[in-house]
């Protein structure tokens, strides 16, 4: 090899030459909560809400709830949920009332996602329930 073949060989298998202190900006991968919200969306549940339980509980530190026209649609919003889930790494823990399709859970750990019928939802209040006002945070009454 002549030294022109060897310079010419140097330069194409040089990396680009990057800007210093240029921020590099990385692609944040989709959390549970995102994908379960993407593929809720995707079915066009209705009324989703995300709420934030982390220092409610133990059990979980978020639920989503969201709200489908019928069993049948329970139950395919659901569907969706686990597979979605599934595909992007995340495996639920478990999914309860497939069966009856008023009130599904899908266990995802972190993240439980709860999508039931109107009245079912309105009959239990999950939001009124794990919903706390500033109010009432860190006072104790006598």
């Amino acid at each position: 090899m002549s030294q022109t073949e060897t310079k010419t060989k140097r330069t194409t298998t040089r990396k680009p030459a990057t800007r210093r202190g240029a921020p590099r900006t990385r692609k944040k991968a989709p959390g549970m909560s995102d994908v379960a919200v993407a593929a809720l969306e995707d079915m066009k549940a209705v009324n989703v809400r995300i709420l934030d339980v982390r220092n409610l509980t133990d059990i979980t530190d978020t639920m989503i709830i969201a709200t489908g026209t019928s069993d049948r649609h329970v139950r395919s919003i659901a569907g969706r949920v686990v597979e979605w889930c599934k595909a992007a790494g995340f495996q639920p823990m478990g999914v309860e009332g497939e069966r009856d399709g008023e009130w599904v859970l899908v266990d995802l750990r972190d993240v439980l996602v709860h999508v039931m019928l109107p009245r079912i939802r309105e009959f239990y209040g999950l939001e009124k329930l794990w919903e706390v006002r500033p109010a009432q945070r860190g006072t104790a009454r006598a």
